[in-house]
């Protein structure tokens, strides 16, 4: 076998693939890029968006796009995530690509590092915790609610005396479009009220 046909089969070289974020226009990338590339980004992926907003196509295409092996490098975790849980859906995304993660401004958030990857499985357990923390208490609070004679859920759309009304108009043969329209409601709550 030549040399060219083992260049062929080898995988592809490792690349870091650099991801730059700003919330508006009147931001500027410049900054981010330049930082990326003097820490060895092969290529960035630049985007204008807010953090809040869930369609990040930039972000999207980088993680469609990323090859096992390659690093992903952010200037701050800020840039990459708009809260603790985004992070690690986003980082969770990485890793099943079978790549890593860096950031130059939160040097624990690295997962090129046996430290890095330590922090961040710590950083996802405390996030898990607190999950259960907020589903006890809201568990708590409900049955706290329903012990004190509070009713859950949404406020019905008829009153007890507009309930009545509806079943004996529609036990005297009235059309449940017709009562719901009268009382401006959706007809499957006349027809859930009378079922």
């Amino acid at each position: 076998m030549s040399c060219a046909e083992d260049d062929r089969s080898a995988t592809p070289l490792a690349r870091t693939l650099g991801y730059a974020r700003v919330s508006t226009d009147s931001q500027a990338l410049a900054p981010q890029v330049e930082s990326l590339k003097a820490a060895g980004a092969s290529h960035v992926f630049r985007e204008t968006a807010s953090g809040a907003k869930r369609d990040r196509a930039q972000l999207a295409r980088l993680l469609k796009e990323v090859r096992p092996g390659d690093v992903v490098l952010v200037t701050r975790l800020d840039r990459l995530a708009r809260s603790t849980r985004d992070l690690l859906n986003v980082l969770g995304a990485i890793t099943e690509k079978s790549a890593a993660f860096r950031s130059l401004g939160d040097p624990w958030a690295d997962t090129t590092s046996a430290h890095g990857r330590l922090m961040l499985t710590v950083l996802a357990g405390l996030a898990e915790f607190e999950r259960e923390l907020i589903r006890a208490r809201t568990g708590e609070g409900r049955a706290r609610a329903k012990a004190e004679g509070r009713k859950m859920g949404r406020k019905p759309k008829l009153t007890p005396h507009q309930q009545r009304e509806a079943r004996e108009r529609r036990e005297a043969g009235e059309s449940i479009t017709a009562i719901a329209r009268s009382y401006a409601v959706h007809h499957s709550t006349i027809s859930r009220l009378c079922a």
